[in-house]
């Protein structure tokens, strides 16, 4: 899978029973850099799957993130990286 991937999920991908990673169409991804960002979950989905709100103002995007490693729930603000969730940040506003 390239960077320009979407990783979509947790390790096992679609031999996990997922659906396989889209290819990103813009010209950068938010979350395909090294870095973790910050963003809102707006509606959780099956499969471990959530709609998340990420960036500010008009850089503001929806994306499909997995949330399959940690407890989040809809209004959360979770720490994102390759389109993983990896910790549920308490206390946090994007």
């Amino acid at each position: 899978m390239t960077g320009r991937e979407r990783a979509g999920g947790t390790a096992g991908g679609a031999a996990g029973g997922r659906t396989p990673p889209e290819p990103c169409h813009e010209e950068v991804c938010l979350t395909c850099s090294d870095e973790a960002v910050p963003a809102r979950v707006v509606r959780l989905l099956d499969a471990g799957l959530a709609v998340a709100e990420a960036g500010r103002g008009a850089g503001r995007e929806t994306v499909e993130i997995s949330v399959a490693l940690v407890d989040a729930q809809v209004g959360d603000v979770v720490l994102v990286h390759a389109r993983e969730a990896i910790a549920v940040l308490r206390g946090v506003d994007t």
